[in-house]
């Protein structure tokens, strides 16, 4: 039946055997990088490594100050805490995102709240967003208060879904009359920008993955950005078990994390980063043949949204229905090219049942219908 997307994937990749969704590549100064790091002996949190890589991550983002930590969660865990998001408070997210989004909520004891996503972007619905707080809580003492449950809603999670950039500028808008504190989440969208502004710094905070799927990684790795400079001097310290920085005392005021960023991991995403554009460039590219070709087969294949330049990490057709979704991943993963549905909404998780949602209409419709296929450029 899908014989014809097999042939092509096949000659894209030139090869009929195993082709993953998204690998990594080393192309640059990687090894370079990794022996200069092991000869300095500075392996682990220090070393200046982690120091470039943050400067560097920071002038490629337009965001004034950035903050390495060991991987994606972690760095949505200390946004949260940023947030002041704590035990009984809530946080808006949508259901369409990978699981580590409502993790990070629920390490704080708090919990989420799903709104819908658009069908366009696959992110968080700003029109969804508008009604349900208009519809459902109030603003008191400059705290937005869930009418429901009499919980606070301190924070929203939008996020950027296979590095496609949402309307977050209209989320920002809503978020900011209803005193909520605004975390992107651009764990998937390194390289994208809405309205040439680079994803991650239309919020307070951004978060950043570069976990080995990535499209840059260092085979985990994350980053917090931000414009303010009193909650990046938090999130640094926060990230480096809160140590009262001395010659050689040992003195922590507060709990803190070991979250911080090794220097091998650094020395990678320096690499990585000089590789980027390139990176970026194939990846285009690959997404303009998949248009063109699956738009010949009366496909949908998932583009960049208006006023947006996505980065393609993971690319997406939109197939009929469930039944066609089961069929299509069964041929392709039979014929050693891994695809794979979209994740399940997260509020179908067990653990997460019990949040609160409104109409997920535009989630649930393109949970049956969405697959990504492989979208590692081609070398």
């Amino acid at each position: 039946m899908f014989e014809s997307v097999i042939l092509f994937i096949q000659e894209t990749y030139k090869t009929k055997k195993f082709i993953p969704l998204h690998k990594p590549r080393f192309i640059g100064n990687e090894k370079k990088y990794l022996n200069e790091c092991i000869d300095s002996t500075f392996v682990s949190s220090v070393g200046k490594f982690v120091d470039e890589f943050e400067e560097k991550i920071s002038d490629y983002t337009g965001a004034k100050y950035a903050i390495a930590t060991s991987n994606g969660t972690s760095a949505l865990h200390i946004a949260m805490l940023l947030a002041n998001v704590s035990r009984r408070d809530e946080v808006i997210t949508q259901p369409l995102t990978f699981v580590a989004t409502c993790n990070a909520i629920s390490y704080c004891g708090a919990q989420p709240v799903f709104i819908d996503v658009d069908r366009d972007t696959m992110g968080l619905s700003p029109l969804a967003l508008k009604k349900f707080l208009e519809n459902n809580t109030s603003v008191k003492n400059q705290q937005c208060i869930n009418n429901k449950t009499g919980k606070v809603i301190k924070a929203c999670v939008p996020m950027h879904t296979f590095g496609h950039p949402c309307r977050i500028d209209e989320i920002k808008v809503i978020c900011d009359k209803h005193h909520i504190f605004l975390i992107e989440d651009a764990a998937e969208s390194v390289g994208s920008s809405y309205k040439d502004k680079h994803t991650g710094t239309f919020g307070q905070v951004g978060v950043m993955s570069f976990n080995g799927n990535k499209i840059i990684t260092a085979g985990g790795g994350g980053c917090i950005v931000t414009n303010d400079e009193s909650l990046a001097i938090k999130a640094k310290y926060l990230t480096t078990t809160a140590k009262v920085p001395h010659k050689w005392d040992f003195y922590h005021d507060v709990v803190g994390y070991n979250y911080r960023m090794p220097n091998l991991n650094a020395a990678l995403l320096v690499a990585q980063l000089e590789k980027l554009d390139t990176f970026l460039e194939g990846k285009r590219e690959l997404a303009d043949a998949y248009n063109e070709f699956f738009n010949s087969m009366n496909y949908k294949f998932v583009t960049e949204p208006t006023d947006c330049k996505s980065n393609y990490w993971l690319n997406s057709i939109i197939l009929q229905n469930k039944q066609q979704r089961d069929e299509f991943l069964d041929e392709t993963n039979s014929n050693n090219i891994m695809t794979r549905p979209i994740w399940t909404l997260m509020n179908k998780l067990p653990m997460f049942r019990s949040a609160q949602f409104g109409n997920l209409e535009n989630a649930e419709w393109l949970e049956e219908r969405v697959v990504n296929i492989p979208s590692s450029a081609p070398i």
